[in-house]
């Protein structure tokens, strides 16, 4: 039987090799032809595809030569953020966008990890390092990545020698692989590539069967932004329904002048405006500049729909709200506008906003209180007198120096926002420690209290008020706000309970604070007694007070002094999350 099963092994052996053999002339044969060597266009163009992709990170690091391994912190405009991931990057952009025409800074926190173009990981320790990588970049002839392709791994790849004979194959899973197996290549070396090979291009899945065609795809690729916006979508959208202003503000809330206006946009750049009276002919046109993305509205000399004539940037659309803001031809300001598809129910102003802005804008301040992350630093203002203008500008003047700052106030989910973006350039300098996006939890004509709810762990504060703070001290002293309370009467300007405004109340009470701990309350044909006291409360002054009817309603609550000085005293109250629950201020008469 030996010989059989010899006879049975070595027919097998001639048909395995006959197959082997017979494969790989197929493969030679079909491949050939799409033979490309280390110098070809199409290997240049795959590497660019393949290299470490360093534009994703352009707005923290403006360099496409290289990226920053995630996670980081970075302070932008002043404001600490830690982008974890990729989606953090539109925090970043956010903060940079708030103001159009502002001194935009990012600042790293050292020390970072850098990846180039080939995927080379390098530590740097300070600015001064960062700087000089980029400016080797910038000099070293940097070849541009191709990064809005995206190549679908697995890929095979046939090697060859000169004689055009298949020498093994390779298998690459992702970027770094196809980098490394395309730059080692040998000069006298051939690939091809195992076909059909798909690839991602701006988000649409694209199959390629030759090197011509994954080639032309390659270098076809559109990775420019045009504005980020979809002008096809966008024009869609806008000539789909006829459109209201949800919100215009221009320097104030101006939202009611254009109450019962209804605006309609056609394909060919036409528009139209209806009130009960009248119709009136405008124009729109769709432009795109970089990276931003503009409509230009004209609707004539009458008021109020020449103010909307504007070039204005969009910020956001869908088919329910468009928003734009543009930088005022009249003063500079940031104007914001805000299209509805639904027509207001009330359209009037936000009077509180506009309210705010007054106060706000009127005669000078001073810091009170800056408490960052529970550490008090609010004697490094001590030297600066801040102004803030209508126009959205502010001033922090401190000796002989000018520091320009700007400022916007907006509602978010029904609380008031105030944004500050000072110059905080230059060692020393203490006004990037105010730059942040700041709840208000109570205004007066002589202060005003605001608090940073996401700064994490206990909020920070910060209060502006019309006199500088007469102490310095590491801690606060109690016996400065006994003093104070115990100079003349004093009445209650604003008691907020929750959130609503029960100030009348105390109508017509003087307060008469003693210094042995009593107080009394007179109201002309009334004179109420009770007790009060000023105590420390961690880093806090706490107040007390309990009083006789009728003006109970607001003592034997644990209240705080947020701000105070020789004519304004307030107080707030907290919830168990830290939230601001009650407001009481008195004013000196």
């Amino acid at each position: 039987m030996k010989p059989i099963y010899f006879l049975l092994f070595f027919a097998s052996s001639l048909i395995i090799t006959s197959c082997q053999q017979e494969a790989k002339e197929f493969i030679d044969e079909t491949d050939e032809e799409e033979t490309f060597t280390a110098t070809a266009n199409l290997t240049s163009l795959l590497v660019r595809t393949a290299q470490n992709f360093g534009g994703i990170d352009d707005v923290i690091d403006g360099s496409d030569c290289f990226s920053i391994q995630l996670p980081i912190t970075v302070i932008v405009n002043g404001q600490e953020v830690t982008v974890a991931e990729a989606s953090d990057y539109d925090q970043v952009t956010t903060i940079l966008d708030q103001f159009p025409d502002d001194v935009d800074t990012v600042e790293f926190v050292f020390p970072i990890t850098v990846v180039l173009a080939d995927f080379t990981e390098i530590v740097l320790n300070n600015q001064d390092e960062f700087d000089a990588l980029s400016a080797l970049c910038d000099e070293g002839g940097f070849l541009a990545s191709i990064g809005c392709v995206d190549l679908v791994y697995p890929i095979t790849f046939f090697r060859f020698n000169a004689s055009s004979e298949q020498t093994d194959t390779v298998t690459v899973t992702d970027d770094l692989a196809l980098y490394q197996f395309l730059t080692q290549l040998q000069e006298d070396e051939f690939i091809s590539i195992q076909y059909p090979l798909s690839l991602v291009v701006n988000g649409t899945t694209v199959t390629v069967s030759s090197n011509q065609e994954l080639e032309t795809q390659l270098a076809n690729a559109e990775c420019t932004t045009s504005g980020g916006i979809d002008e096809a979508e966008f024009t869609t959208i806008l000539t789909a329904a006829p459109w209201y202003v949800g919100y215009y503000f221009d320097d104030l809330d101006m939202t009611s002048t254009f109450q019962g206006h209804e605006f309609t946009f056609a394909s060919d750049g036409s528009a139209a405006v209806m009130t009960a009276s009248e119709t009136t002919a405008g124009t729109w046109q769709f432009d795109v500049d970089g990276d931003r993305s503009y409509l230009d509205f004209f609707f004539g000399a009458q008021t109020p729909l020449n103010q909307l004539n504007e070039y204005w940037e969009i910020v956001t659309y869908s088919s329910e709200e468009i928003t734009f803001r543009t930088v005022s031809s009249g003063d500079g300001s940031i104007d914001y506008l805000t299209l509805s598809s639904t027509p207001p129910s009330g359209g009037g102003d936000d009077t509180e906003l506009n309210e705010f802005i007054n106060t706000l804008t009127t005669d000078t301040w001073f810091v009170t209180l800056l408490e960052d992350s529970e550490t008090d630093l609010t004697c490094n203002y001590l030297d600066y007198t801040f102004n803030f203008i209508q126009n959205g500008t502010a001033t922090a003047v401190t000796g002989a120096a000018t520091r320009n700052g700007v400022w916007r106030i907006e509602r978010e989910g029904g609380v008031l926002v105030l944004t500050l973006n000072f110059d905080s350039s230059g060692s020393g300098n203490p006004l990037g420690d105010l730059n942040d996006a700041w709840e208000v939890d109570s205004f007066t004509m002589d202060a005003i209290a605001l608090r940073d709810a996401s700064s994490g762990g206990d909020d920070d504060l910060l209060s502006f008020g019309r006199s500088l703070p007469t102490s310095c001290d590491s801690g606060p002293d109690p016996q400065e706000l006994r003093n104070i309370l115990t100079q003349g009467t004093w009445f209650v300007e604003q008691y907020l309970d929750d959130g609503d405004d029960e100030t009348n109340v105390f109508s017509g009470y003087d307060f008469a604070f003693q210094s042995d701990g009593s107080v009394n309350a007179n109201n002309g044909s009334e004179n109420v007694p009770g007790i009060w006291a000023v105590g420390i409360a961690g880093e806090e002054l706490s107040f007390e007070f309990d009083m006789d009817s009728p003006i109970n309603d607001a003592d034997d609550d644990d209240y705080r002094a947020i701000s105070y000085d020789a004519t304004t005293v307030t107080f707030i109250t907290r919830d168990s999350s830290g939230a601001t629950e009650d407001i009481l201020t008195f004013k000196r008469n």
